[in-house]
C-alpha cells in the first residue's frame, strides 16, 4: 500500500496515498501505438480530454510525440520538433483549461523547450520518460518553474529496444535502480525540490517482454528511494505478447489489451503505486476502487 504524501505542483499539490489518483492518457500525434490518432486534432483531442476528465481522471497527461518502440524520439533525428510539439500541445492546452481551469495537465515531454511553452500555458507538471537524459536543460526548466515532475527509467532510445539484449529479473532492477538513482541525483543538482518529484519504472520502455514482469514483482522495493510511484501499464506491448496464446500465437492487437491492462496495473497498486496511467479511465477507476479497498485491509 503507498504511504501518504503531498506532491507539490507549479501551482497547487496533491495528496497521495490514501486513493490511487488516475491519470488519463491524450495523445495528439498520428502515430501513436495506443489510438493510432484517434485524438490527433485539436477538436477532437479537446473532447477527448474532458470526456477523460469527466469520467474521473484526476491528471490529464498530454503527449503530442510518439515514444513507440522504434520511434526516433530522444535521437538527434526525432521526428517531431519542439516548434511541431508546441503547435499540437497549446491549442489543446489552452482550450482544455478554458473550460475546466481546474484540471491539472501533465505534458508528457523531455524537450525543454516545450516545457518551458507548455508549463508558461499553465500545465502543473512535466512527465518526462527519459529521466533528463535526452535534454540536459529540462531539469532547470523544472526547478526555475517549481513544477511537479515525473521521472521514468528508460534503457536506451526507443530506435534500439528491439536491439538490446535481455536481461534476467536481478539484472533488470539493479538498471531501473541506477537509472532512477542517475536521474534523482541530476534532479537534485538542478535544484529540483524532492517533494515535486514522482518515479515512474518505465515499463515497457527498454525492457523486453518478460523483464517487465520482473520489475512489477518487486516493485514495492522501489518505495526505497522514498518518492511515489506513478506506473504506465496501459495497453503496453508487452502484455499482448503475453496474451499470444489466446489470439493464435500473434501478440493481442492494442484494442484487445484492456483487461490485461487492468489486471497489471491492480498488481502495481497492490505494489505500492500512488498514481496510474492509463487510456480508459471509467474502466480503471471501479479497478481502483476495489485494489484500494484491498489495501486498506492490509
Amino acid at each position: 500500500m503507498a504511504s501518504t504524501s503531498i506532491w507539490s505542483l507549479r501551482t497547487r499539490s496533491l495528496e497521495l496515498g490514501p486513493r490511487t489518483l488516475i491519470m488519463g492518457v491524450l495523445n495528439v500525434t498520428p502515430d501513436s501505438f495506443s489510438d493510432g490518432g484517434e485524438f490527433f486534432g485539436c477538436e477532437a483531442a479537446v473532447a477527448h480530454g474532458l470526456k477523460l476528465l469527466g469520467e474521473g481522471a484526476d491528471i490529464l497527461d498530454i503527449g503530442a510525440e510518439s515514444t513507440r518502440p522504434g520511434s526516433h524520439a530522444g535521437s538527434s533525428n526525432a521526428t517531431v520538433s519542439a516548434s511541431e510539439e508546441k503547435k499540437r500541445l497549446l491549442p489543446v492546452i489552452e482550450r482544455i483549461l478554458k473550460i475546466r481551469p481546474d484540471a491539472v495537465l501533465s505534458i508528457d515531454t523531455y524537450k525543454s523547450e516545450t516545457a518551458a511553452a507548455v508549463l508558461d500555458a499553465g500545465a502543473e507538471i512535466i512527465n518526462d520518460v527519459s529521466g533528463f537524459a535526452w535534454d540536459p536543460h529540462l531539469a532547470e526548466v523544472c526547478a526555475r518553474s517549481g513544477s511537479g515532475v515525473v521521472i521514468s527509467h528508460t534503457r536506451g532510445r526507443p530506435d534500439e529496444w528491439r536491439t538490446l539484449p535481455f536481461l534476467n529479473g536481478n539484472e533488470v532492477l539493479d538498471q531501473v535502480r541506477a537509472g532512477l538513482s542517475v536521474s534523482l541525483s541530476i534532479a537534485q543538482r538542478a535544484g529540483i525540490a524532492p517533494d515535486t518529484i514522482v518515479i515512474d519504472p518505465g515499463y515497457g520502455f527498454g525492457k523486453r517482454f518478460d523483464e517487465n514482469y520482473a520489475v512489477l514483482a518487486r516493485q514495492k522495493e522501489l518505495l526505497a528511494f522514498s518518492r511515489p510511484l506513478l506506473c504506465a501499464l496501459s495497453r503496453k506491448s508487452f502484455l499482448g505478447h503475453t496474451l499470444a496464446p489466446l489470439f493464435n500465437n500473434e501478440a493481442a492487437p492494442v484494442e484487445a489489451r484492456e483487461i490485461a491492462s487492468l489486471a497489471a496495473m491492480t498488481a502495481a497498486i497492490l505494489g505500492g503505486a500512488s498514481i496510474v496511467r492509463v487510456h480508459a479511465v471509467r474502466p480503471a477507476l471501479e479497478a481502483v476502487q476495489i485494489a484500494d479497498a484491498i489495501c486498506a485491509a492490509m
